[in-house]
């Protein structure tokens, strides 16, 4: 871990970033895959890029307090463009490769952006229509030679801005860290627009001193070595991932992009990181894979599969609960280790000293699986409008906890359960809302998450739901959807879930399945049923046969049969196609946005409860 004790702190996030790539001199400080093979890139070259992006930027007249926007995929020049624009003082506006054109064109307007940097044509092809829409929006600079569009306006390349700064920095080589001295730890540093699960999005403020103090925190309480290496696959534009590379730089890090979930599989057996971060859909997906691939030859190597899974769960939960383990289940447990778990260690590199994962909630059962298979899934917490609050530690990890608050920040409980954070990891407010963000600060400067939670004796934090989502059953009982659908995405059958019920009896779902082994669970004659037909309308037969939405039904009684019986989902309903962002269900960090799904299904809804789904 980086000595976090020396007299001066940095006070801005390039200065935190490039004395640290200087310092400690790495020759693959960043990585990217190109052409089949893995291309380092050392710290000395990035602290090149960064100077002639930032003064090509510059020479266009990006000032302190522009307002640049990044519209990209994770790749290093993500990274170098954002320290760049950081270094001018200027800030830096991300936005999301999956983000609607009508939001672009929200974002780049309502923060008033004067450039756009977008990586490729295939990206652009995409946003353009909130692009060419957008007004003050003064010039597209891609990251792409080949993605130049001559008849998209005043273009460039960053190419040619790295060019032109690199001319004015051999003419005046003092320019650029005149500049970086200039930008102090109140200025501003980006503008991060919420997902908007409700409403349009809101653009977060958070300043240069919010970031570092924050990196600095995690930096004390975590064991993040020089030694370490990483895989990046979160966007970059989501305050998750951001801060976590600010970390990875300070500590001298190697990290490695991985531009989309697709390549995560064969760049952990490549990469082999040591340290990663991810959301619970990864683990998600990675848990039912290992599955479906224990259990395909079926006979004698199933049952030792799913006899080493039911130990390490049970090996795991008591050592999770600090209880003594029997020695038959220490034995046990070898075993399971090198007949099975041995080998999901090696499907995520052989060396991962821990995964860190946030966004949302990790169901118990899929914590205790890893666990048991001893890889480590550290949870955190924080929100955009608060960077990174809590995680648990190697040494202090509880199942169901996001972990202690860093260091620095305070955390504490409202009369209603809810969560109230303060400390200089907080965000400024809300860009140009002032009303919204006078309504999220309490009159003693706490910001309220939304999240509704409890705290443990020794300070530990524990996510039961959001506030705005807890809904009120007809006979005025409350349900926590979120803990619900954890359950319920235990099952191997399920790709995705919704729970609803707001003014009814019971609560129900709504599951998109894992096709595939639902589809090798079904009795012939229920899986001949859609057979004649193809890809959605076979999807869409298959979810309208009862003895196939039975299959479901009883796995998931089966799976929230420890709820109080309110809280017990007895009716289900299968839908053929994802929730996803283009339908309009999904925001671009992948949480459901629930008032959209209930008015697009609300018919679906009625009839399940009225009995005809």
């Amino acid at each position: 871990m980086a000595e976090t004790s020396q007299t001066h702190y940095p006070a801005s996030v390039p200065e935190l970033c490039l004395s640290a790539f200087r310092r400690d001199g790495k020759e693959d400080a960043v990585n990217l895959k190109s052409d089949g093979e893995w291309l380092r890139i050392s710290g000395e070259a990035i602290i090149k890029r960064v100077r002639a992006v930032a003064l090509g930027l510059r020479m266009l007249g990006i000032a302190k307090g522009d307002r640049v926007a990044l519209l990209s995929e994770n790749r290093p020049d993500w990274s170098i463009v954002d320290l760049a624009i950081l270094s001018l003082g200027a800030v830096n506006v991300p936005i999301y490769t999956t983000q609607a054109p009508d939001q672009v064109r929200y974002i780049l307007e309502d923060s008033g952006a004067r450039l756009l940097f977008v990586s490729n044509r295939r990206i652009y092809k995409h946003a353009r229509p909130g692009i060419d829409a957008a007004r003050g929006v003064e010039k597209l600079i891609f990251f792409d030679t080949d993605a130049d569009e001559a008849d998209a306006g005043d273009t460039s390349t960053l190419a040619e801005i790295e060019r032109r700064g690199v001319e004015r920095d051999a003419l005046e080589p003092e320019a650029f860290e005149r500049l970086l001295r200039d930008v102090r730890g109140d200025d501003l540093a980006t503008i991060i627009y919420t997902s908007g699960t409700t409403g349009e999005p809101k653009g977060v403020m958070l300043t240069h001193g919010n970031f570092v103090s924050n990196v600095l925190a995690i930096s004390s309480a975590l064991p993040v070595l020089p030694t370490d290496v990483s895989l990046s696959v979160l966007p970059l534009s989501h305050i998750f991932e951001r801060t976590v590379f600010y970390v990875f730089c300070w500590n001298g890090v190697a990290v490695h992009y991985a531009a989309s979930f697709d390549q995560v599989g064969e760049y952990l057996r490549e990469v082999r990181p040591t340290i990663m971060t991810a959301v619970p859909r990864l683990f998600e997906k990675v848990y039912h894979r290992i599955v479906k691939k224990g259990t395909a030859e079926g006979g004698r190597k199933e049952k030792i599969f799913l006899w080493a899974l039911g130990v390490g769960q049970r090996y795991a939960a008591l050592k999770d609960a600090d209880e003594p383990i029997p020695p038959l289940l220490q034995i046990q447990q070898d075993i399971a280790d090198l007949l099975v778990f041995s080998k999901w260690r090696a499907g995520v590199g052989g060396r991962l000293r821990f995964f860190v994962s946030g966004g949302a909630s990790l169901s118990p059962a899929l914590s205790y699986a890893f666990l048991g298979a001893n890889i480590e899934i550290l949870q955190g917490y924080g929100m955009t409008e608060t960077c990174i609050v809590s995680a648990n530690r190697p040494e202090n990890n509880k199942v169901g906890s996001v972990g202690l608050p860093f260091p620095g920040i305070d955390v504490r409980l409202d009369d209603e359960g809810e969560i109230l954070v303060r400390g200089p990891n907080v965000m400024r407010g809300y860009y140009n809302k002032e009303e919204e963000t006078r309504a999220v600060f309490t009159a003693d400067n706490w910001f309220k998450t939304g999240d509704v939670g409890r705290m443990d004796e020794q300070g530990r934090i524990f996510i039961t739901d959001r506030k705005k989502e807890l809904f009120k059953l007809s006979n005025g009982k409350y349900v926590a959807p979120q803990l619900v659908e954890s359950l319920i995405k235990q099952s191997a059958f399920v790709n995705q879930v919704v729970v609803v019920g707001a003014g009814r009896k019971q609560p129900a779902a709504l599951i998109v399945p894992d096709w595939e082994t639902l589809t090798a669970a079904m009795p012939e004659a229920e899986a001949a049923d859609g057979a004649k037909a193809k890809g959605a309308a076979r999807r869409t037969a298959w979810s309208r046969n009862p003895a196939v939405v039975k299959i479901v039904q009883r796995e998931v009684a089966k799976l929230t049969s420890t709820l109080a019986d309110y809280e017990r989902v007895r009716r289900v309903a299968l839908l053929p196609e994802e929730f996803s962002i283009d339908g309009g269900e999904m925001t671009p960090t992948l949480k459901v946005k629930r008032r959209v799904v209930d008015e697009k299904y609300g018919a679906l809804i009625d009839a399940l409860y009225d009995g005809g789904a």
